[in-house]
């Protein structure tokens, strides 16, 4: 069942549009797995009224991390709470990823703030005895600003740019097809904007690569109730639309339904 917490930020960090929450909550901390999320209550009475659907970033047993870009109202909002604030969230929700084990070479693909839940997939993935590495995808260096924390917790990180200004010149599925030209990974996460994701299973559709997605969807409640996150998904009898906070957010890749 999910849990509701009265959780408190214990650290706030913001650089330019992206903001960094450290969540005291040990309850949502020890349960949670990569891939799932937690619903946030933005404010306090008035608009807006839904809460606001945010991958975990990490976690452990005292709690978890947020890690998201300032997009809207809501999002501007919660970037304004500060260390000390309390925070109203459930969670932990969802199906998150299966964490591959035992040497096996994991690719994580991510693109602007998709890139979020991959950096706690990578810490699980390194503590089961793979090797993970990060495709990580912007328009420009300032759209991929977890570099250095990626870098400086050891994983090896290759990136692109839509711009050019730093790492591979392009997008980062082309970065992905020009590695998969010398080697193949034993399984694909990937985590990001539908058209990059969708872009992405084409090119392991044609190698037959395993994958795991994760789908973003704006959502209502969280839990299933109100089907407003629906996506279409392919099963053994057909296919047809599954709620994606219920179901997923993450599917196996060659389930996944893209328009």
């Amino acid at each position: 069942m999910p849990i509701e917490r009265d959780a408190r930020l214990r650290d706030v960090q913001r650089g330019g549009d992206h903001v960094r929450f450290v969540v005291e909550a040990p309850n949502v901390g020890r349960t949670a797995k990569p891939g799932q999320f937690v619903m946030v209550k933005v404010s306090e009475g008035g608009a807006p009224l839904l809460r606001r659907p945010l991958g975990f970033h990490d976690a452990d047993e005292g709690g978890f991390e947020l890690f998201f870009r300032i997009a809207g109202q809501g999002t501007a909002l919660l970037a304004n709470k500060r260390p000390g604030d309390r925070l109203d969230v459930i969670g932990p929700l969802g199906r998150g990823f299966t964490v591959a084990a035992g040497g096996r070479t994991a690719w994580l693909v991510g693109g602007g703030r998709g890139i979020a839940p991959l950096f706690f997939l990578a810490r699980a993935l390194k503590a089961a005895g793979a090797r993970p590495v990060v495709f990580y995808g912007g328009r420009n260096v300032a759209e991929i600003p977890l570099r250095d924390r990626l870098e400086q917790a050891g994983f090896e990180v290759l990136c692109a740019t839509d711009d050019g200004g730093f790492g591979f010149a392009g997008f980062v599925t082309a970065l992905v097809e020009k590695e998969l030209a010398g080697t193949k990974p034993d399984i694909v996460y990937a985590c990001g904007p539908d058209p990059m994701m969708k872009a992405l299973a084409g090119i392991l559709a044609k190698r037959a690569v395993p994958s795991e997605f994760s789908l973003e969807s704006i959502m209502g409640c969280g839990v299933g109730a109100c089907w407003g996150c629906v996506h279409r998904i392919r099963d053994g009898s057909g296919d047809g639309w599954v709620k994606i906070c219920e179901e997923g957010p993450v599917f196996p890749g060659e389930r996944i339904l893209w328009p």
